[in-house]
């Protein structure tokens, strides 16, 4: 008998750890890639700047951002479409495995927000051309959940004259 209730009472146990982490998952799964989407993003190492320039850029007239000053750059494989002059090439389309990076800065310079784009069409918050947005804090904290898939982002990204949703080119020719 009181084999028989240490036994229901270790599969009890053992039930709940299972339903807990199987309830669980899906966060620590989106945790986990914001984390590592945020770690790439603040990162410079093997980026390309836009017009291969890491200056400054004053906030564009299409912009949807508060902050007043960006800085855009990209990854070594989404790099391969950015022409001899560092501008995205007319009518790319950024391969997998690409990962852009706007810094979003205040007025002295420093970085407030990473808007990403990465592209990765079989992730479950992949939107209908593959990318996955995120828009992290400078201290890593989620701003926007890439669980949204662009929709706070894609309306002003759509805007004519995109470049496989970026806006660089139209802005900053």
């Amino acid at each position: 008998m009181k084999h028989t209730k240490l036994s229901i009472a270790v599969f009890a146990i053992i039930g709940l750890l299972i339903l807990f982490i199987s309830s669980c998952k899906y966060g620590n799964v989106e945790g986990r890639f914001e984390t590592e989407i945020y770690n790439k993003a603040k990162s410079t190492d093997g980026y390309v700047w836009f017009k291969y320039s890491a200056i400054s850029l004053q906030k564009s007239a299409g912009s949807g951002h508060e902050q007043p000053l960006l800085k855009t750059r990209y990854n070594n494989i989404a790099s391969a479409q950015l022409d001899s002059l560092g501008k995205i090439k007319t009518g790319a389309a950024f391969p997998e495995e690409s990962m852009i990076v706007k810094e979003l800065l205040d007025n002295n310079g420093d970085i407030e927000v990473y808007a990403v784009l990465y592209k990765n069409s079989k992730h479950p918050n992949a939107d209908s051309k593959g990318w996955v947005w995120g828009y992290y804090n400078k201290n890593g904290t989620v701003r926007i959940s890439s669980s949204l898939k662009g929709k706070n982002c894609s309306g002003c990204h759509s805007q004519s004259l995109n470049e496989d949703y970026m806006l660089m080119n139209k802005y900053y020719p």
